[in-house]
């Protein structure tokens, strides 16, 4: 019997050595997933609130702003006066859209006369989803079906149509008959 308990505490021992050194190395290899994980990107002008909070209504001019923060991500549609910085950070995603992790949006406002009179800041959770319309616009045209797309050039061209030209054809894109054509027929589809 003390043959049989001797062979078992080795065996114990290494089992207990093999399990401390899985527990040492799991961490590491946890960590280790991190690094290979997606890298946040920055996007549009990295403008932090320390850079605008120098900015002061009513004293600021436009020549101040572009100075501090450089110009500006776009103009407010209908007016000029109206300078946006939009600033975010996105994580990309597999077979997807990038998400966005952070987005500010700082909306300068200035007078006729370029003083600044406003600085509003806008953050995610002041944006909304906008869906998309599912309806379809009507072109005008003819309807064709699938056999009439794939049968409807067959002979049209036909390149020895006018055998007095040189080059086959009648009229070219310039008419007065040289060149090649497809003899003005088009590529209508009867």
């Amino acid at each position: 019997m003390k043959s049989a308990s001797k062979k078992t505490a080795p065996r114990q021992k290494s089992r207990a050595a093999i399990a401390r050194t899985l527990l040492c190395i799991a961490p590491i290899a946890l960590a280790g997933c991190s690094v290979f994980g997606p890298i946040p990107q920055n996007r549009g002008s990295l403008i932090e609130k320390d850079d605008y909070s120098q900015l002061v209504p009513g004293t600021s001019t436009r020549n101040d702003v572009t100075d501090l923060l450089g110009s500006p991500t776009t103009h407010s549609t209908f007016d000029d006066n109206t300078w946006i910085y939009i600033s975010m950070v996105t994580v990309p995603q597999p077979l997807g859209f990038p998400r966005v992790t952070k987005q500010n949006v700082l909306v300068l406002a200035f007078d006729n006369g370029g003083v600044l009179r406003r600085v509003d800041t806008l953050h995610r959770k002041n944006g909304y989803n906008v869906g998309m319309v599912g309806e379809t616009t009507p072109t005008p045209g003819t309807k064709v079906n699938v056999l009439q797309q794939l049968l409807g050039n067959v002979g049209r061209y036909n390149p020895m149509s006018n055998m007095g030209s040189t080059f086959g054809g009648t009229q070219g894109p310039l008419g007065a008959g040289v060149g090649t054509g497809h003899g003005g027929t088009g590529n209508s589809i009867p």
